[in-house]
This record gives C-alpha cells, structure tokens and sequence, in this order.
C-alpha cells in the first residue's frame, strides 16, 4: 500500500485517475487496499493541481464500486461454498457469514448504507449481501448512493485543511476508522438538521 501511495504522488493526468481506479477496484480481489488513505493522497495531488477534485471523487465512486460489485459477486459465485476452503473460512467464519445473513434478512438493503461508513464490516457485508442473492441495482442505490457522500466529503475536507492534508493522512493511519466515522458523523448531522426543519415546517402549517 505504501508503495502505491508514493507511486501515486510522482503521476499526473489520466495515468493519477487510472492508478486510483485500478488500487481501489483492486481491493474486490481480496487486495489489502485502504481505501481511505488512497483518496487522502489523491485529493491532496488536488491541491497542487495535479487531479481535479470532481473528476477524482467521480473515479473513486467507480473504483470503489467496481469493488464492491466484485464482493458482492463473489458472494452470489460461491455463497456457503466459501466455508468449505480452510483459508477463505478463516477470513469468513461459518457463525460470522450467518450472523451478517441475518442483519441483511432483517434490515433488508438498505443497510448496506449504513455499513459504507464501517471499516472492517463493509467487505464482508456485501459478500453476505451477495450470497443472498441481493440485486445489483439495490447495491447501487445504497452502497453507491452512501459512497457518493463519503467520497466527495473526504475530498472536500482535504482541500479545506490544505497543507495540513499530512496530518490526516497520520490520523489515518493510527486511527482506520477516523474518516468514515468523520463523514458518518457529518450525515447525520444532515440528516438531523432537515428532520428538524421539516418537523417545524409541518408545526407552523
């Protein structure tokens, strides 16, 4: 990982795009990829005119995609099958696959949303998701439609700290989950903030 982040800061132009679609849709076969400091590194080559922020969060939601389309794939390909490979059955234990089946079975797609924001549980989810037979088209609609937030929201906090972008590429590192929880964080305040102004909107009606 390290080498692609220093490998990434010496590109420019379409060969950058290409080598920050191709690690983070590398990470749908099983490559440790984190998808959080690519797009760190990525968004602060921004600063320095090198990407152009739209263009790079538009390649990143398709990097990502394609990854999570691969997972949920490999789910749909193999499913229970899974558990029958001694390795793959250590990454994925039997009780775990059964334990996030069901949350898919009880909460249904959307959770899936929710899951974009937690490291850790998002690859499996989705292969859970996939085992289940979950459409395609709802993975798109609220993985893709979470990824379109966190994306753009992580690119746009870089550019707002600027040359600090070093700082938060530290706190990355030390702390995985800092950026999702971030971007979570920034949702649901959003999220609060219109359920609040449509609930007075109705009381003064």
């Amino acid at each position: 990982m390290g080498e692609v982040l220093a490998f990434l800061q010496s590109l420019q132009g379409a060969p950058a795009y290409a080598l920050v679609f191709a690690a983070l849709a590398a990470s749908g076969f099983g490559l440790p990829v984190n998808e959080d400091l690519l797009v760190v590194v990525a968004a602060a080559l921004t600063l320095r005119g090198v990407m152009d922020p739209v263009l790079l969060a538009v390649v990143a939601w398709l990097g990502v995609m394609t990854a999570d389309l691969l997972v949920v794939h490999w789910g749909r390909l193999l499913g229970t099958r899974v558990l029958e490979h001694p390795r793959l059955a250590r990454l994925l234990p039997p009780r775990r696959l059964a334990q996030l089946q069901g949350r898919m079975q009880r909460w249904g797609p959307g959770y899936l949303a929710a899951v974009r924001f937690l490291p850790g549980l998002r690859s499996p989810m989705l292969f859970a998701a996939g085992s289940l037979r979950v459409p395609s088209r709802q993975v798109l609609l609220f993985d893709g439609g979470a990824g379109a937030i966190e994306l753009p929201l992580l690119i746009a906090v870089v550019r707002t700290i600027g040359t600090n972008w070093e700082d938060i590429l530290a706190a990355l590192q030390r702390h995985p989950g800092l950026a999702v929880a971030c971007a979570l964080a920034a949702v649901a305040i959003a999220a609060s903030a219109w359920w609040w102004l449509r609930r007075r909107k109705r009381a003064m009606q």
